[in-house]
């Protein structure tokens, strides 16, 4: 059996400009997706903390980028959700806004996670993530939640047909399968990242 891997992480700050983002050395890993794709649960099962990432009931009440120092030598970011249609036009524009500064431009952002929900087909505005990260050079994961939700053969029907969307990407790093309620994919996720952060200190040197 596979050696568990236990991260510990803790809140440094949250930021609502570019110019809030921390003063930081250490390789930056973010989660980003859908409002309501399970992200807070996913970090939370992650660093099983039931608490870290705020959960919410109520989709995009997340409106900052906040950064989680981790005892893997990396940050652990998380991204507001996008998509929601109950915040304003403006608010909208400016997590766009926010986001984008960050994934296209954030030096220390050594892999961007996409989460994506399981149960769907990929939406438009998870496609446009996918593409604009790809068209900025910026290395990304696809990562399935709510997986425990469907029966197994749906499961590997999905996941190929996210594989096939992704294939000809040249910054994909590996599309994973994730449940925050049964833990299906957190050992995979954790050795990734950390992979994810030792090319990223290599390429420092």
């Amino acid at each position: 059996m596979a050696q568990d891997i236990h991260i510990n992480a803790e809140f440094v700050k949250g930021a609502t400009k570019p110019e809030h983002f921390p003063v930081s050395t250490l390789p930056e890993i973010a989660m980003i997706g859908r409002s309501n794709v399970g992200k807070s649960s996913l970090i939370n099962m992650l660093v099983r903390h039931s608490r870290m990432a705020r959960v919410s009931n109520t989709p995009g009440k997340t409106q900052e980028i906040n950064f989680f120092v981790t005892d893997l030598e990396f940050m652990l970011v998380d991204l507001p959700g996008y998509g929601y249609a109950r915040v304003s036009k403006t608010q909208r524009e400016q997590f766009s806004s926010l986001i984008r500064q960050y994934v296209l431009h954030r030096p220390q952002l050594a892999v961007t996670c996409v989460l994506i929900d399981a149960r769907h087909d990929p939406q438009p505005l998870d496609l446009a993530m996918l593409e604009e990260l790809e068209l900025g050079g910026r290395r990304f994961v696809v990562l399935l939640t709510k997986c425990d939700k469907l029966k197994p053969g749906a499961l590997v029907e999905r996941e190929a047909q996210v594989r096939t969307l992704v294939q000809s990407c040249n910054n994909l790093v590996d599309v994973l399968c994730t449940s925050s309620e049964t833990g299906l994919g957190r050992h995979q996720l954790l050795g990734l990242m950390k992979r994810i952060v030792t090319i990223a200190a290599a390429e420092k040197v």
